[in-house]
């Protein structure tokens, strides 16, 4: 297929490499156009504008950090939108509010467009090694025409709907049940050190309750304090705390464990966290506990 791709960070970077490696024509756009260019190996080709990569690919899929990178991306006489030819599809890989996520299939309806919502569950190891979770929702034709590009970049695809917001709402809870877990991690093992238990010895008792890669792979990093590169940035999880209580207030879904993991979020963010990877949260219930 040939297609476009917007967004070249530690996710998309590996997202788009994978693609190229499954044999679709990719033409990419990232802000940085060094990022872009360094994909060229691999046989991608490097545009100035989101309207650019847009013209011609019959679909374009935006790796973006957050509602407001994705607006700046989309709308504009430059923007995707404004590229995008009629009945190619936007597939918005990122994780955003599940408003902007109508508001975008709105607005690529009116102009004769579709639209894919497609978020994923993974971090930047994943994404290079096409190990991705992938959430698809939107009209049922386009999403079964590109589920070989959920394919080049997952192990996992789950269609959970119609409308592309709902993959958001899917997203966002499963961060906030991710976020939980960390939050979990640290309160344990605040404890646990306080009694002059190793934290990894905990681990290794749990691992018998808790078979997941998730739960292994947060309780290792928590364990070993190693929240420094982030693979997935504090302040990233929590403009995503803050998104889930959107969706609950929109859905009228009480969610005070979300609340709390949010005012934690900030906190974190108030001691200088912000870069630190996300399962730093794990220092509010340490310095909490007096460690």
């Amino acid at each position: 297929m040939k297609i476009g791709f917007i967004g070249l960070g530690r996710m998309g970077t590996g997202m788009a490499r994978n693609l190229l490696h499954a044999g679709h024509e990719v033409t990419v756009y990232n802000r940085t156009r060094e990022k872009a260019e360094a994909l060229a190996s691999d046989g991608a080709r490097a545009a100035d504008s989101p309207a650019a990569v847009a013209r011609g690919a019959e679909a374009v899929m935006t790796m973006l950090a957050d509602d407001a990178a994705l607006r700046h991306v989309v709308y504009g006489e430059h923007g995707l939108a404004a590229g995008l030819e009629r009945d190619a599809v936007h597939i918005s890989c990122s994780t955003i509010s599940t408003a902007l996520s109508r508001e975008l299939a709105a607005e690529h309806g009116k102009r004769g467009q579709g639209y894919l919502s497609s978020p994923v569950f993974g971090r930047p190891d994943a994404a290079a090694a096409k190990k991705l979770v992938v959430v698809v929702a939107g009209p049922a034709e386009a999403a079964a025409k590109f589920h070989p590009l959920f394919d080049a970049i997952g192990r996992q695809t789950t269609v959970v709907g119609t409308e592309g917001w709902q993959a958001n709402a899917v997203k966002l809870c499963g961060n906030f049940m991710i976020a939980s877990m960390i939050e979990a991690f640290g309160e344990a093992y605040a404890a646990m050190r306080k009694g002059g238990i190793d934290p990894h010895l905990f681990l290794e008792a749990i691992s018998g309750l808790f078979a997941s890669p998730v739960y292994a792979n947060y309780g290792r990093i928590i364990a070993d304090e190693q929240f420094d590169p982030a693979g997935f940035a504090l302040k990233l999880g929590y403009k995503d705390a803050r998104l889930v209580l959107e969706t609950a207030q929109e859905l009228a879904a009480p969610m005070p464990l979300a609340s709390m993991n949010r005012d934690h979020l900030m906190q974190a963010m108030a001691q200088g966290q912000q870069d630190l990877d996300w399962s730093s949260l794990a220092r509010v219930a340490a310095r909490n506990a007096g460690i």
